[in-house]
């Protein structure tokens, strides 16, 4: 492709030609050796990034591109749909057009392990939809996943420089980061976490009229223009959701190129913006979203959440200063969802897949491995395991058909199983899952010529909290009045062998 010289010289920034800092481009390229890794969020501010620096490139001799480039972009797997096919298309355009230029640069989208994804999360363990104070998702679904390239990268390289659209105006917080980690003399900063990678923001100090008149007036590299895009911003309040490398970027609950789950902000403006301006089809989806973010507010969590904790335990907050043989708050912390509660949100998830597939929109919504590792999750769950194995019934009555469920993953209980061992907990006033739990034990280790850590294991079984609150509740006060009493007896003991002597 030809250079768009007279657009490129006539861009001014700061009263400067945006040629110089093309200049600078290609100056930090040429400095070394260490591959750039750009951050792609499919947002106005890394196109421009990825824009300026494939014009820089583009204008150097091909003898002199000597490194390779990753252009890496990371796919949460519940992205704003319409965004998902932006960004596909763009980073299949941006390796097409860098093999026809003779540019050294890849594409490369990252998805979270299957563990972390955001479903196998939030149905399968349970975990409360994010909020500000418990913000699980962005490590997870963004931070391991883009980490997990950098340092595979970094093992075949050594060094790293990673490219960032990052803009003091956009972020004052992440502003602050930079300037702390910055190496003075350089135009780089130092990864907060990664200690042989290091950051590069070459339009830090941009406006965002600056960024809009780049984007609009210059021709794109790969070909085309940047309509599309300014179209999903048009009208709109709601920022973008940059690439994310560490838990300093502040959540992107607002933006159009966030996740459509996002709970973390109380209103997402930006889908509501989208359906506002014609994409009708993502009201359900905002509807569903909704409904998780109500499941959130302090009223509601003891409906939705179960009493005890992922360790069995029921755990009781205490305030600052409060000794451990105090007794605790009456008031206690929720653990995860409750398990019917996870099951009606997967069949409304699958529902509204289905609904919107039927109505011409290719979308997945949850994935088939997703699917198999919540199976599990329900099997395995510490607090309500799924011996009865309810998912495969799910998907077959949403869906219509089966999936290649692994045989006996359910564990090795039956409904038939359940239903005589709640029958025989009501004679005998002996937990069901209490039951159940120390059969597990013992048929895992069934034909076992080794038995270490058994009683260990009978032991941590043994000590959860069984029965409702309200019992555990009443356990937990006389263990007090216990405590508190034997303290006072100890103490007086002290005091008389003082006298004694």
């Amino acid at each position: 492709m030809a250079l768009p010289t007279d657009a490129l010289n006539t861009f001014y920034l700061n009263d400067q030609p945006v040629t110089h800092l093309l200049t600078e481009i290609q100056q930090l390229y040429q400095a070394d050796h260490r591959p750039w890794v750009i951050g792609f969020s499919g947002g106005k501010d890394s196109t421009l990034i990825l824009e300026l620096v494939y014009f820089a490139l583009l204008s150097l001799p091909i003898a002199h591109r000597h490194k390779p480039l990753f252009v890496v972009s990371s796919d949460t797997l519940v992205e704003t749909p319409r965004i998902v096919d932006l960004i596909k298309n763009t980073l299949q355009q941006v390796e097409q057009a860098a093999h026809r230029d003779q540019i050294p640069l890849t594409t490369h989208l990252v998805y979270p392990e299957i563990k972390n994804t955001f479903w196998v999360n939030l149905l399968g363990k349970g975990y409360p939809a994010p909020t500000s104070h418990f913000r699980w998702c962005t490590e997870r679904l963004k931070i391991l996943p883009i980490n997990r390239f950098i340092l595979h990268t970094i093992s075949r390289y050594q060094e790293v420089i990673i490219i960032l659209g990052s803009r003091s105006q956009e972020s004052a917080s992440r502003a602050q980061i930079l300037k702390k980690h910055r190496i003075q003399g350089l135009k780089l900063s130092k990864h907060t976490t990664l200690s042989k990678a290091y950051i590069y923001t070459p339009i830090e100090n941009w406006s965002l009229e600056s960024v809009w008149e780049f984007l609009l007036t210059v021709p794109k590299p790969w070909g085309g223009n940047n309509q599309e895009l300014f179209e999903l911003y048009k009208d709109s309040q709601a920022g973008e959701c940059p690439l994310v490398i560490d838990n300093s970027t502040p959540s992107c609950g607002n933006s159009r190129f966030g996740c459509w789950v996002c709970t973390v902000v109380k209103r997402d403006r930006a889908m509501e913006g989208l359906i506002d301006r014609g994409e009708n089809w993502m009201q359900p989806l905002l509807d569903f979203r909704n409904h998780l973010a109500h499941t959130t507010l302090p009223e509601k969590k003891h409906t939705f959440r179960n009493f005890k904790r992922r360790s069995g335990k029921v755990a009781y907050p205490r305030s600052e200063g409060q000794l451990e043989t105090d007794p605790p708050s009456i008031k206690h912390v929720p653990g995860p969802y409750w398990l019917k509660y996870r099951q009606q949100w997967l069949r409304e998830l699958l529902t509204l897949q289905q609904d919107l597939r039927q109505r011409g929109h290719a979308i997945t919504l949850i994935t088939e491995a997703e699917l198999h590792h919540i199976r599990w999750e329900w099997a395995n769950d510490p607090n309500e395991p799924d011996w009865t194995d309810i998912l495969p019934g799910i998907y077959r009555e949403i869906v219509g058909q089966d999936l290649e469920w692994v045989e006996n993953d359910a564990g090795h209980f039956t409904k038939p199983d359940a239903e005589l061992l709640a029958e025989l907990e009501r004679e005998f006033a002996v937990p069901a899952i209490l039951i159940m739990k120390l059969l597990e034990l013992e048929l895992s280790m069934e034909g076992l010529s080794k038995r270490t850590g058994i009683f260990q294991k009978i032991e941590t079984i043994l000590t959860q909290d069984w029965g409702s609150l309200e019992e555990i509740n009443h356990r937990n006060a006389a263990l007090q009045v216990n405590n508190r009493y034997e303290q006072r007896v100890d103490m007086l003991q002290r005091e008389l062998k003082k006298w004694e002597l």
